[in-house]
């Protein structure tokens, strides 16, 4: 498999001490900085008053001929970092790549070349190809802070970026790590933009498709703000963190894969960026696009299905907005050659029945063996996506695609494919009749007696995090009742799983100021007019 791969470390200009540089002894600093690099300087030590080094400073730090930048942090604090030593965060330690107490040199770093353009962008100016490639290389190479990062973020988030321009951001995006060629003239992919709890049509999707012969490599996150990504649904299954050359032989075997995708390097600018837009809330259409379309691209992917769905608490909440954002990807995929079948659905509440890692990877199973449990609203949304996906098969008529995939999961061929590509990547062994549930619960009951006119997307995220998703496995939500579901006053609505007494707490006192659900009567549900 033929690749391009952007360094993660630059090369040293000057081997040994030269002016402006000090040497001092590497000291691991096991602080989780999240995708930002960061060093430790004493501000005691002779370098730190020599060099006239400053808190939130860029610096150099290279050994052995390699050189990252970080941010500096000072300590007042020798237990954390002594005189004569530098520390390192968990991220900026590994990407240096040298050993504790290893000989390292500190010294002033040079402004990010692209710093112009980025200052330009800031007041507003277009930029043209070439800029956003040297921004989004720096951005890559963790040249920039997390304050220059927000404020690129901030400059791309006004709405004053062009469709072109967001063209150029995504092609410069797939230009900053690895891109994957399969040699193959079909590899599909299916995307959702995200928002819906319980949405694990992934993972049916891909099996699905890889027992119809296509080529799937299916690499996903972690979840950063909701109760569960992909990866950590899977996690329940089998083991996500794998070499990439051994997700690549089981993909060549078995025809997909379900895998986290940080050991891939696809877009690494996109994590960077990624991790500043999240604790913000930051997801503009145009960082949504690039996002999404540049890790397709640099995966190999030719064809992906892309799912956007609309509802009250949905990140798209109508159908104009959703046509909006489908022309700008279609504009945008077009110029990058990629073949895009972009589907607007259903996002009015979660999908399936839980909402966490334990309780997802139960309803991904029971619906793969056809369990009379199996929740319905998954199912059929992931045999129509996958059947979409299947049309993209020269060999397939339009129309086909769903009977194809029905066919499929009904006859256990995609429990097949599940099972192999599972034990592929290690089976954790889950047993989905018994999961494993957090041992604490409460449940939250209706207060009055009607229809569920309205569930809460966003509410019922929060309550399964604070319960404790997706950090422990088997926490989170159970739901009960559906939109449209009659209930009568002490109805279970859903059921709260937790490990830990501080985490229930948590979640009580979030159900107690506002469950997520709403009563009503039969005319006051919403109505949502989708594809499907």
């Amino acid at each position: 498999m033929s690749q391009t791969t952007a360094p993660t470390w630059l090369p040293d200009p000057a081997q040994g001490s030269a002016e402006g540089r000090s040497d001092l002894a590497l000291r691991r600093v096991a602080i989780d900085t999240y995708r930002e690099n960061v060093a430790y300087l004493n501000r005691n030590c002779s370098v730190y008053r020599a060099e006239g080094f400053q808190a939130l400073s860029k610096v150099a730090v290279q050994a052995n001929g390699r050189r990252i930048l970080a941010t500096l942090n000072v300590v007042d604090d020798a237990a954390i970092v002594d005189c004569g030593e530098l520390g390192l965060s968990e991220d900026a330690f590994a990407q240096l790549g040298v050993a504790d107490g290893h000989t390292v040199s500190v010294s002033q770093a040079e402004p990010p070349a692209s710093m112009g353009a980025l200052r330009r962008k800031i007041g507003g100016e277009r930029l043209d190809k070439d800029d956003f490639r040297a921004i989004v290389h720096d951005i890559a190479q963790h040249h920039y802070s997390k304050i220059e990062l927000t404020a690129f973020l901030m400059a791309t988030n006004r709405g004053e970026m062009d469709r072109e321009e967001i063209y150029f951001l995504t092609d410069a995006m797939v230009a900053s790590g690895r891109r994957l060629d399969w040699h193959e003239p079909l590899v599909v992919d299916k995307h959702c933009i995200g928002g819906i709890p319980g949405n694990r049509t992934s993972m049916l999707v891909v099996p699905i498709v890889a027992a119809h012969g296509m080529l799937c490599p299916k690499t996903s996150s972690r979840a950063i703000t909701s109760p569960a990504g992909t990866a950590d649904t899977m996690e329940v299954l089998a083991n996500v963190e794998l070499p990439f050359d051994t997700l690549s032989n089981i993909v060549r075997e078995h025809r997909g894969c379900l895998a986290w995708g940080g050991t891939a390097n696809l877009s690494p600018a996109d994590d960077v960026l990624i991790a500043v837009e999240r604790p913000l809330s930051l997801d503009s259409p145009a960082q949504m696009v690039a996002s999404i379309l540049s890790k397709k691209i640099a995966a190999g992917s030719t064809h992906l299905v892309l799912d956007i769905p609309i509802g009250p608490t949905a990140k798209v909440r109508s159908m104009p907005e959703a046509q909006r954002l489908r022309r700008l990807f279609e504009y945008v995929a077009a110029r990058l050659q990629l073949s895009l079948d972009v589907v607007i659905t259903d996002g009015r509440q979660p999908v399936g029945s839980g909402v966490g890692p334990v309780l997802e990877a139960r309803d991904v199973m029971r619906v793969l063996e056809n369990d009379p449990q199996a929740p319905m609203d998954l199912r059929q949304k992931a045999l129509r996506l996958a059947g979409r996906l299947i049309e993209c098969d020269p060999d397939v008529r339009g129309g086909d695609g769903y009977a194809i995939a029905r066919d499929i999961l009904d006859s256990g061929r995609a429990l097949a494919r599940m099972n192999a590509i599972i034990e592929a990547q290690g089976s954790h062994g889950f047993d989905h009749q018994h999961p494993r549930l957090g041992r604490l619960t409460f449940e939250v009951f209706a207060q009055t007696a009607g229809v569920v006119t309205g569930i809460d997307n966003l509410q019922i995220a929060r309550v399964a995090r604070l319960a404790g998703a997706p950090t422990v496995q088997g926490a989170g939500v159970d739901l009960l009742r559906k939109l449209g579901e009659a209930v009568t006053v002490g109805d279970v609505l859903y059921r709260v799983h937790a490990e830990f007494q501080t985490d229930l707490s948590f979640a009580r006192q979030l159900c107690g100021k506002f469950g997520g659900y709403s009563i009503g009567r039969v005319e006051d549900l919403p109505h949502v007019f989708v594809e499907f």
